[in-house]
């Protein structure tokens, strides 16, 4: 196998996203309920498949700010 030195690579610039302090609080209660429910599924209080429908609707209700690749 031959390794190729690859030079003058240049890695796009990321848009700087400045967060509100309302999408924090979003991030905030999205990962709270998030803690909750996976308490609840670690107790059998509730399904594997309901775990996952409450997870949509959380990234629906909350909008995180990665709930596109949440998903």
């Amino acid at each position: 196998m031959e390794v190729q030195r690859i030079e003058n690579f240049k890695i796009p610039n990321a848009v700087a996203h400045e967060i509100t302090q309302e999408e924090l609080q979003r991030e905030y209660d999205f990962y709270m309920a998030q803690k909750m429910l996976e308490t609840m599924f670690m107790f059998g209080m509730i399904s594997v498949d309901e775990f996952h429908k409450i997870s949509a609707v959380n990234r629906k209700t909350f909008s995180p700010f990665l709930s596109e690749i949440m998903g």
